[in-house]
């Protein structure tokens, strides 16, 4: 495995470069302020009527449509939604691509999955921070970066991969490290990890033992603070030193809890289904049931959402967080600007 930092990477190689940034969102605004802020010159692509147009302009940067932004930029960065992203590229982001451009995504998905090939003579890589626009934002103007891969899928200039990293070195991931990867690996292992783990399995397993316990009869405030609050401390354990480094922090009842009553929740029924998940994503089952849903008007993730937002949970943690005011100091996602 090849790490890159700051000294391995040149932004010499965006000078006179205009980077192209198609979308706004999580992604689009971090990658185009830090972009900005290292001195890369950025236009970002929007539709005429998008909401994030007046957040752009607001920070100072140029805001142009999808087409001339495409047909402006020497690198063009897509930070679109995935199962909208295809339709954008060829309406209005193929027809300004021409050959010596750099064409970059910030997930492998469309790549990978054969939604979008670009023309020959075109360059295409691919930069994905390894944590939320706005982490990437924040660590960003804190001096610091999040950890970023890279990821080259052809390179007839010959140069993409120095081009990649000076982009990733722009947006702040070579003050942490760059990790060259390939757009197999990252998008089928970031797939599984949403899935299994990150979003999938930690907030079906937190709503499940949030029910545990409310259905047993204790106050939901307990439930929601041992269940779903206390998380973010152990997790910041093992951020900072691993596993090992969380169990030396807990005490011992609730290591010998945790060794002891882990395996019989994660047992072999739940491996087998991880594997199960991860073949349904390495086969492509996963990204056509997606993107045919979101043909489709999104009907079962639109319920499945509310489903979420309606469980009694929320209303629990809404009512605790309304107690710590603290915590909506410097928040991470501010709707109204990012």
């Amino acid at each position: 495995m090849k790490v890159f930092y700051e000294k391995d990477a040149d932004l010499a190689r965006l000078e006179g470069k205009t980077v192209a940034m198609i979308g706004y969102g999580s992604q689009g605004h971090a990658h185009a302020l830090n972009l900005r802020d290292s001195g890369v010159n950025v236009v970002v692509g929007l539709r005429a009527d998008s909401s994030s147009r007046a957040k752009a302009e607001a920070e100072g940067l140029r805001v142009a449509t999808v087409a001339d932004a495409a047909a402006e930029g020497d690198v063009i960065m897509m930070t679109l939604p995935d199962e909208t992203m295809a339709d954008i590229y060829h309406a209005e982001i193929a027809p300004q691509l021409k050959a010596g451009k750099y064409l970059a995504l910030a997930h492998g998905f469309n790549l990978h999955f054969g939604c979008i090939t670009p023309p020959d003579g075109v360059n295409a890589f691919m930069v994905a921070p390894k944590g939320p626009g706005h982490l990437v934002r924040d660590a960003y103007t804190k001096g610091g970066g999040v950890p970023c891969l890279v990821a080259v899928d052809r390179d007839p200039s010959g140069d993409t991969l120095q081009v990649a990293l000076a982009y990733a070195k722009g947006i702040g991931g070579g003050r942490s490290g760059i990790i060259e990867t390939t757009i197999r690996e990252e998008t089928e292992t970031d797939l599984f990890g949403e899935q299994a783990v990150l979003c999938g399995g930690l907030t079906a397993l937190m709503t499940a033992a949030y029910d545990t316990l409310t259905e047993a009869g204790y106050a939901p405030e307990m439930a929601y603070f041992e269940c779903i609050h206390e998380m973010k401390l152990i997790i910041d354990l093992i951020y900072e030193g691993g596993i090992t480094n969380m169990r030396y922090s807990v005490s011992n009842t609730a290591q010998f809890g945790d060794l002891t009553r882990g395996p019989r929740l994660i047992d072999e029924h739940v491996r087998a289904e991880m594997k199960r998940v991860l073949e349904e994503i390495q086969s492509g089952r996963f990204a056509r049931e997606w993107l045919l849903e979101a043909k489709a008007g999104k009907p079962v993730f639109n319920a499945l959402t509310r489903n979420g937002e309606e469980h009694p949970l929320e209303a629990t943690g809404a009512r605790l967080r309304a107690l710590m005011p603290w915590l909506s100091e410097k928040k991470l996602v501010d709707r109204s600007r990012n």
